[in-house]
């Protein structure tokens, strides 16, 4: 081991990139929250005095991380995993409820979220596994064992009322595909999904009888499925029962107004005033920026509140209204280069633990953003998770912060590693 040097190690690029995010974000805030007398940006009692607290306590931690000895995370991973859980646990005993979700623990005059720093505390957990001499992702154990570490917070959440914050623990399948488990469980998730949307659109008897028209298709089209006919008939049978599941499933686990959602999303049904209002909403504030947008703190929905969650969820229709399609570009672009630069910096690590922490951190942020963007402008149901940097609350940017710098401290140390 050499003598860690952080400062000069640090990934400055990442770290320009993120204070760029949070600073696009706290302006967004501001436009989305402020009255149009009020000129104190550090008025306290509102959503964007507030954020500014949140920002500069999320800059102390990352201070903190970086202070801190590299290997702090890696020691003491499953402590702070378990410790989580058992947080997650707190939180379904004695939480406060908030729009809908049993998921926030009064501290005073202080409310968090566990479940925003169960993503972090799953990630340092399933790289410390992963990384162990005696692992091996292509055992059936390893595999396993995998699962129930991500499953276990996810279904915690998911007894919380806070499904959208549950789903984003899919984004670890992407870990563990770049770690060597078989791309098969990817497609397999990818084909149930549309499997379930298209029995929502067709109904099941259509749908089975798509499934059998393929399997025969690929039975007489390829001769390498004629030699492997019991793993196709396997294939299609197992399709056709969850078909004629999904119905099942869909009225009895999802809850009225996640359905409601989902129908609106798909076209099922039409509902302007009621599942659809806040999507319909954003996307008239997204469209009605044009390509130069209204101007900062000058667009109508965004001032007068048209968009409900405009600060948290739909925070990014307020990008649209106030800077139009260049803007909305330019901060999608921040996010991919930022997201590719995740990936360039998981890539170069020496450390086996560092590469796949840096690609859940990748993951993680890749879910947050596909999906808040993609439910703004309709393409995804909206479920309620936030737009990293971006979305106003506390427990998500501390968690992102945390998420994030802790990986930037394994990549400046990777130079001191043999």
């Amino acid at each position: 081991m050499r003598r860690e040097n952080t400062i000069a190690n640090m990934d400055w690029l990442t770290v320009l990139m993120y204070l760029l995010l949070v600073f696009f974000g706290w302006l967004s805030i501001y436009s989305a929250s402020s009255d149009e007398e009020v000129v104190n940006v550090f008025d306290f009692s509102q959503r964007y005095g507030k954020q500014i607290v949140w920002i500069g306590l999320a800059l102390l931690l990352a201070v903190v991380i970086l202070i801190i000895d590299a290997q702090f995370f890696s020691a003491f991973s499953y402590i702070i995993y378990f410790s989580i859980l058992l947080l997650l646990m707190a939180v379904l005993l004695f939480g406060k409820t908030v729009a809908g979700s049993k998921s926030w623990i009064d501290l005073g005059s202080l409310s968090i979220q566990p479940a925003e720093f169960a993503k972090f505390a799953t990630a340092l957990a399933l790289y410390r596994y992963l990384s162990s001499i005696n692992t091996n992702i292509q055992r059936l154990k390893t595999k396993l064992v995998s699962v129930v570490i991500i499953t276990l917070p996810a279904l915690l959440i998911l007894l919380q009322n806070d499904t959208g914050s549950a789903l984003v623990y899919a984004a670890f399948v992407l870990v563990l595909y770049r770690e060597g488990i078989s791309g098969a469980f990817i497609v397999v998730g990818v084909f149930a999904a549309l499997l379930f949307i298209l029995t929502l659109l067709f109904g099941e008897v259509w749908v089975s009888a798509g499934v059998t028209v393929i399997a025969v298709l690929l039975f007489a089209l390829f001769k390498k499925m004629r030699k492997r006919i019991k793993p196709l008939l396997a294939g299609m049978l197992f399709s056709i029962v969850f078909v004629f599941s999904v119905n099942y499933a869909y009225e009895n686990v999802l809850a009225t107004h996640q359905k409601k959602r989902i129908n609106v999303m798909l076209g099922i049904e039409k509902d302007p005033s009621g599942a659809g209002y806040n999507v319909n909403q954003s996307k008239i504030a997204i469209g009605s920026g044009g390509l130069k947008g209204k101007g900062f703190r000058k667009g109508m929905l965004t001032r007068y509140h048209f968009v409900p969650e405009q600060t948290t969820d739909f925070i990014f229709c307020t990008v649209g209204e106030e800077w139009g399609f260049a803007g909305t570009s330019t901060i999608i672009l921040l996010f991919v280069f930022f997201l590719i630069r995740l990936i360039v910096l998981a890539e170069r690590q020496k450390s086996h633990f560092s590469r796949i922490y840096g690609y859940a951190v990748a993951s993680i942020f890749f879910f947050h953003f596909a999906v808040n963007i993609g439910m703004t402008i309709g393409l995804a149901p909206v479920v309620g998770i936030p737009l990293p940097f971006f979305s106003y609350g506390g427990s998500s940017l501390w968690a992102f912060t945390i998420l994030l710098f802790i990986f930037i401290k394994q990549d400046a140390n990777r130079l001191n590693l043999l």
